[in-house]
């Protein structure tokens, strides 16, 4: 039987194809050489000099195993919370499918906000790095458990090419050694089984003592209290991303400040 990530992968190439036919690559890629596209920030150094434990807050108005998070969904208003009470970087859910995100959600966050982005999808071709570039993203998120062989050390390099970073996600310990392989520096441990949607926060301190010195770490999924995110950080986590306990949250903004240890008055 296939999994929710199997048959996310499948569609996924799917529309890959229908776009890259409707706007071929040299589109994409003459605007960006243009100066059209604004230029990208610097993701990895925004959560490498926040104060404390940096926070991705992510826009995502629904997930697979979750089904919808906010009804009240406005990605706009949503990105300019997060950017004013204290979040680092931004992540944005761009699968229509299964998260109920859109590319368009991306460019429009990108005029109203003035701190990195990423584009939080599957990302498999080139064609995706280029929609990403286009859209104002600054980083893309790379799937180990979706990206064998070459792939995830090529897109690794066409991402750098196109001056995007990449934040390189795994979950099986098995796929550690390809990922520093691949040149990763900026990497996130998911809590998160994506075959199973199975999600177990201490996931991150199981694998966090096998990775160098060197490595920016991110924490992702099932991060929900400011304990949670104190014993990640105590155990050498830099950054954390967070989607689903903001999105449910009933006070965006006071859940962020919340999270990142700011004292009520």
């Amino acid at each position: 039987m296939k999994s929710i990530l199997d048959r996310i992968v499948a569609y996924k190439r799917q529309e890959i194809a229908a776009a890259r036919a409707q706007r071929p690559e040299t589109q994409l890629e003459e605007a960006i050489v243009s100066g059209i596209v604004p230029p990208a920030r610097d993701f990895r150094f925004a959560l490498e000099h926040a104060d404390g434990c940096a926070i991705i807050a992510e826009v995502k108005k629904a997930s697979p195993s979750a089904g919808l998070l906010r009804a009240d969904f406005d990605p706009i208003a949503i990105a300019r919370t997060y950017e004013q009470n204290g979040a680092a970087c931004i992540s944005v859910l761009t699968d229509e499918p299964s998260f109920r995100g859109h590319l368009n959600y991306l460019k429009a966050i990108r005029s109203a906000v003035s701190c990195p982005l990423l584009r939080k999808d599957f990302i498999l071709d080139r064609y995706q790095l280029l929609e990403a570039r286009h859209a104002g993203a600054d980083a893309v998120l790379l799937i180990a458990e979706i990206l064998d062989g070459e792939a995830l050390p090529r897109l690794l390099y066409e991402a750098n090419e196109l001056g995007l970073q990449a934040l390189v996600e795994l979950y099986d310990r098995a796929n550690l050694p390809r990922v520093l392989d691949s040149g990763a520096r900026l990497i996130g441990i998911n809590n998160r089984d994506l075959h199973s949607f199975q999600t177990r926060l201490e996931h991150t301190l199981d694998l966090i003592a096998d990775l160098p010195s060197d490595i920016c770490l991110v924490s992702e999924s099932g991060i929900r209290t400011r304990g949670d995110i104190e014993r990640l950080e105590a155990a050498g986590v830099r950054a954390v991303l967070i989607g689903e306990t903001l999105m449910r949250a009933p006070d965006i903004g006071a859940k962020l400040r919340e999270l990142r240890g700011e004292k009520r008055n």
